[in-house]
C-alpha cells in the first residue's frame, strides 16, 4: 500500500494555480481544498480532504454538472499518473538549485487538470510582467467574467468563464485589469478555438507544443507552463487505485444539492521526486 499523499503536497498538486487569492481554489478550517473548473460536463466545485484512516488516503465531494468529471480526474490532480521514470539521473547532472529542490521535496507530485485553457489563460497573463501583477489580473478578470460555482464553495470562489466569454470582453475591462492589447489578443485568439486546444491533450507533448504556438503570442514557455499545469495524458492505468462510492445522488445544477462522494483508498505508487519534462 503507498504512502499517503501528505497535505501540504496534496494541496500543491490539486491547485498548481496562480498564486494566494486565486477564485478557483481555496481552503477551509478543516484543511479541505477546494477547487472549481469549468469540465467538459459543465462547472464544478470539488472538495477534497486527507482522510484520518490509514485505508483511505483522500475523501472528494462534488457539486455540479462537472461533479463526476472531476471525481474522475482527482487521481491525476493528485499526481497518480507521474512518471519519474529517468528523473534522478536528469537530477544527478543538473544545476545545483535543481538538485537542491529535489532533495527538499521527497514524494512531490505535480498534478494535471486536463483542462488546457485553465492553464493557458493565466500562463499568458504572466507574459513580460510580475507574477503579483499577473495574480492581480486574474483576480480582476475572474471575479468579474467567473461564473458562481455550484455547491457550498467558500465565499469568493468562481468558476473560469467559458470561451465566449473571454472572446466579448471589452478592451477597458482588459485595462482595468491592467491587461495590456497583446496579452489580451493572445487569449482571445486562443478562446476563438479553445474546443481544438482541449483537444491537445490526446496528443505527445511535442505535437501539443508545435501546435500551440501555431496561435500568435504563444511562445515556447507559454506552451510549456500551460502543458505542466495541466497535462491531461495518463501514463498509468487507472487500475492502480480502488473506490468506494458512498453517494451517486445528483446535484442540483447551481445549488448546493447532494454532493456526489467518492473515497480514494492506497495509491499504488509510493514515492514520485520530479516535475513534469520542460516539453
Amino acid at each position: 500500500m503507498g504512502r499517503a499523499v501528505r497535505r501540504r503536497r496534496a494541496a500543491h498538486a490539486v491547485r498548481a494555480g496562480p498564486g494566494r487569492g486565486d477564485p478557483t481554489f481555496s481552503t477551509d478550517e478543516a484543511g479541505a481544498i477546494w477547487r472549481t473548473s469549468l469540465t467538459p460536463d459543465g462547472p464544478g466545485t470539488i472538495r477534497v480532504l486527507p482522510a484520518l484512516s490509514a485505508a483511505t488516503r483522500v475523501r472528494a465531494q462534488a457539486w455540479g454538472p462537472g461533479a463526476q468529471w472531476l471525481l474522475d480526474a482527482l487521481p491525476g490532480a493528485l499526481g497518480l499518473y507521474d512518471d519519474v521514470a529517468g528523473f534522478e539521473a536528469l537530477v544527478a547532472a543538473a544545476h545545483p538549485v535543481i538538485r537542491d529542490a529535489a532533495r527538499l521535496n521527497p514524494g512531490l507530485r505535480i498534478g494535471r487538470s486536463g483542462r488546457l485553457m485553465e492553464a493557458l489563460v493565466p500562463a499568458i497573463l504572466e507574459q513580460k510582467v510580475v507574477v503579483l501583477e499577473a495574480h492581480r489580473a486574474w483576480r480582476v478578470l475572474l471575479a468579474k467574467y467567473g461564473t458562481p460555482p455550484p455547491g457550498p464553495a467558500p465565499r469568493g470562489m468562481r468558476v473560469f468563464p467559458p470561451p465566449g466569454t473571454w472572446r466579448r470582453i471589452p478592451s477597458w475591462e482588459w485595462h482595468r485589469a491592467g491587461v495590456e492589447g497583446v496579452r489580451a489578443e493572445t487569449i482571445i485568439r486562443a478562446s476563438v478555438v479553445a474546443d481544438s486546444l482541449e483537444r491537445l491533450l490526446t496528443l505527445t507533448h511535442e505535437e501539443a507544443d508545435r501546435k500551440l504556438r501555431t496561435i500568435p503570442g504563444i511562445g515556447v514557455w507559454t506552451s510549456a507552463e500551460a502543458r505542466r499545469a495541466r497535462r491531461a495524458i495518463r501514463t498509468r492505468s487507472p487500475s492502480a487505485i480502488t473506490t468506494s462510492r458512498t453517494s451517486s445522488a445528483g446535484p442540483s445544477r447551481g445549488g448546493a444539492g447532494r454532493p456526489t462522494r467518492r473515497c480514494w483508498n492506497s495509491l499504488s505508487r509510493s514515492r514520485a521526486t520530479g516535475t513534469a519534462p520542460p516539453g
